[in-house]
């Protein structure tokens, strides 16, 4: 019986985030559910379109690369962190309830 290794099934879309190959479901995700305590067969009950040796794999990979996958995920969140600062700049939580009962009151009238 000839073995060959098996391919980690994560590719990266258009905005540069690692998605369990054909599902939306991010690598992230993933990892915080295990973290989280859930079983690989949780993970699945939770995120249905992954297949659980899928699951598996993506674990395994998570387990072995723990550093390069514990940098990505910093990486991502810093992404997450500037992109969450860009939106409270243009929309400033500050005064918002009234700036939205006013354009509701101008609306109506």
């Amino acid at each position: 019986m000839e073995l060959e290794p098996e391919k980690i099934p994560l590719r990266e879309d258009s905005h540069g985030v690692l998605r369990v190959a054909g599902t939306r479901v991010s690598l992230e995700s993933v990892v915080e559910a295990f973290r989280e305590g859930c079983t690989p067969e949780a993970i699945v009950e939770r995120f249905p379109s992954v297949p659980l040796a899928d699951v598996y794999l993506v674990l395994a990979f998570y387990l072995r690369h723990p550093i390069q996958v514990e940098a990505y995920l910093e990486q991502q969140r810093a992404r997450a962190d500037a992109l969450q600062e860009r939106v409270e700049r243009r929309f400033p939580a500050h005064g918002l309830r009234a700036r939205l009962l006013a354009r509701q009151a101008t609306a109506a009238g």
